[in-house]
């Protein structure tokens, strides 16, 4: 593991996730937080790093390391991210989250930063972290001192997460902030496989989905994924707002941790750019009986009524 060190004012900082687990120490200035360069910053146009902040702790930050392109009138959308299995940690799915921020956004994860090697072995995450996540980028977009200042849409917001993360955003999806949805291998438990859930995760009843107020995509790994049913379940009950279900057969893991995030960060892109940057080009793999998503192999997509052909 790479250590950040500093020859003056340096301090050490230890996180122990649990008795017997993993030990995380970074060596580091005074008022200093750690970061890596993942993937070389991934390959969109704005070169990304992952950080942890100062002023907001138990989360990691993926973000454009070039800051000064970003303005008000070039803010940069958000998305905030649940881990799978209630981690604290994204380090599943750091380089996804860090492709995403390649092409400028802020990304705010739930969870420690992840070291080179190490998988978080510690406390489970909460929901609450979700709201922090919210309730942080609003003050820094106004705090004169943050580098962030004016810098964050905070009008345009998807609040997303995979397994025990999709559910975490569903029990937070009634918050007013959340431009958009976007549930990764992941759907609502219901009476008849309740207990199938471990211990844990937020269990909200299915009745919660009538609380969405945003448009929502699921993106799933196809019928071998465990929350296959769970997750198609939820979209077939969905009717009042924009919905679609897209499935890429890979299982419950994904292809977060392929280089780049694989073919799961380009499908959760074009949701992003078409529902946070009004990308009509995105919006091409979504929208239309002849859509992107059906055009690309292996991919299937369904759509309600809310979001038309």
């Amino acid at each position: 593991m790479k250590v950040k060190s500093f020859l003056c004012s340096a301090v050490v900082w230890t996180a122990v996730m649990a008795t017997g687990a993993i030990s995380m120490s970074f060596t580091m200035a005074e008022g200093e937080a750690a970061s890596r360069v993942v993937e070389e910053g991934g390959t969109g146009p704005y070169k990304a790093i992952m950080k942890e902040e100062s002023t907001l702790d138990a989360h990691t930050i993926f973000v454009p390391q070039d800051l000064s392109t970003f303005s008000k009138k070039n803010p940069l959308p958000v998305l905030v991210w649940g881990n799978g299995a209630c981690n604290n940690s994204p380090f599943e799915h750091y380089k996804f989250l860090n492709e995403i921020a390649s092409h400028g956004y802020l990304v705010v994860a739930t969870g420690y930063m992840p070291q080179e090697g190490q998988h978080y072995q510690g406390p489970m995450s909460t929901t609450q972290q979700q709201i922090e996540a919210m309730d942080w980028v609003e003050a820094q977009n106004v705090d004169k001192n943050s580098p962030y200042y004016g810098k964050i849409d905070v009008k345009n917001i998807c609040v997303a997460g995979m397994s025990c993360g999709g559910l975490q955003s569903l029990f937070n999806c009634a918050d007013k902030r959340i431009k958009t949805l976007m549930i990764c291998n992941s759907g609502l438990f219901n009476q008849q496989n309740a207990g199938s859930a471990v211990g844990g995760m937020p269990m909200p009843p299915k009745s919660k989905l009538k609380e969405i107020h945003s448009p929502i995509m699921y993106m799933l790994g196809g019928p071998q994924d465990i929350a296959y049913g769970n997750g198609m379940d939820d979209f077939h009950r969905i009717d009042h707002v924009p919905a679609c279900a897209t499935n890429f057969p890979v299982g419950h893991g994904g292809t977060y941790g392929q280089p780049h995030g694989g073919e799961f960060s380009v499908v959760a892109l074009a949701w992003l750019d078409w529902q946070l940057k009004g990308d009509e080009q995105a919006a091409k793999m979504f929208k239309g009986a002849d859509c992107g998503i059906s055009k690309r192999e292996g991919w299937t997509i369904e759509k309600n009524a809310k979001m038309g052909e």
